[in-house]
């Protein structure tokens, strides 16, 4: 909806009173500017964009089966995201919590037990003319992996606690009324997730990744990083990394730390095959299509889509997607010789 913010209110009056009518299109034309950003709200709650997609679809199906209940002195955006929290919670009692290998509770489940976090494309990104400069910075940042991974860990209340005040920046109080609790209980909870989340999170790998590169240093470690996969070349490859550096490939269970430990498992595995990178967004995240060589089939496939967390200016951790639906992410379905 476009024009004067008196005018789109308007608009949105005519439409809410045409849905309520039964009017499906005008439905989708009020909900159409939200469903990008509950869908990421969504998946900070779940871990997952199947999962989110699933809690989208029941938040429009409860919303347009609701809409005589809506106050019509509310925030339509805010009735909305009440609805999706709700449905976020109610998946999450039904499925858990998603992992990463490196994050695995150690006697935790068995590992075939295990939900994996998922990757979230970043053309799913969306705001509304609500959301200032600042706040869409925070909901970009906050869709990063590691902070998606940390959040899994808090309690399922705490998580939507923490999304809605911190991310979101709903007050305390239209967090209670959002939660159906009391604000005692909001402050309460917002205050063991921030302590959780300091606890979880170190601050090399926290928000803000990239401050320390710019744009034109992102383009450059992307660059080398791609070009020294599709030379083969080891060497490269772990001088980019930390000394601390975590590489992973979910669903395998199996990770690797350090440099000398991830250069044994490329050159024992994956570097004796061919690969080509193509660049990709996922999560706010530097991030590769990865291809690798089939002789039968005469081309490259599809490997893993791979995200790379940088501290300072180089990569503190790989997370190879091994089961990534590259469709997802505009990546193509092979490469040609």
């Amino acid at each position: 909806m476009a024009g004067t913010p008196a005018e789109r209110h308007g608009e949105a009056v005519a439409l809410l009173a045409a849905a309520r009518a039964g009017d499906h299109d005008a439905f989708g034309v009020l909900v159409g500017p939200f469903q990008d950003e509950l869908r990421a709200h969504c998946y900070r709650m779940l871990g997952s964009l199947h999962d989110a997609e699933d809690a989208v679809q029941d938040t429009l199906d409860r919303a347009w089966r609701s809409l005589g209940r809506f106050e019509d002195r509310g925030s339509f955006r805010a009735w909305l995201y009440k609805i999706a929290t709700n449905r976020a919670l109610t998946l999450i009692e039904r499925r858990g919590r998603r992992e990463l290998p490196a994050d695995l509770t150690p006697g935790g489940a068995p590992v075939a037990e295990v939900a994996w976090l998922e990757p979230y494309p970043d053309r799913l990104m969306g705001w509304t003319e609500e959301l200032g400069p600042e706040a869409r910075a925070v909901a970009r940042e906050s869709v990063e992996l590691a902070f998606v991974a940390v959040l899994q860990h808090l309690s399922p209340r705490q998580r939507a606690v923490l999304l809605l005040r911190d991310v979101l920046g709903y007050a305390a109080a239209e967090a209670a009324g959002q939660l159906d609790t009391t604000v005692a209980a909001v402050n309460s909870a917002l205050q063991r997730a921030r302590k959780m989340l300091a606890e979880l999170l170190p601050e090399a790998g926290r928000r803000g990744t990239f401050d320390a590169l710019g744009e034109p240093g992102q383009r450059e470690l992307a660059r080398r990083y791609a070009d020294a996969w599709e030379a083969g070349d080891a060497d490269v490859i772990v001088a980019l990394l930390t000394e601390d550096a975590k590489y992973s490939m979910p669903p395998l269970p199996h990770w690797y730390q350090g440099r000398d430990e991830i250069r044994r498992f490329l050159t024992e595995g994956p570097l004796t095959g061919r690969w080509r990178f193509l660049p990709a967004r996922a999560n706010g995240q530097l991030a590769f299509g990865t291809y690798m060589w089939d002789d039968e089939r005469a081309a490259y496939v599809p490997a893993g889509l791979d995200l790379l967390a940088v501290r300072g200016t180089r990569i503190a951790e790989v997370v190879s997607f091994l089961q990534a639906d590259f469709a997802a992410f505009g990546l193509p379905a092979e490469l040609p010789r």
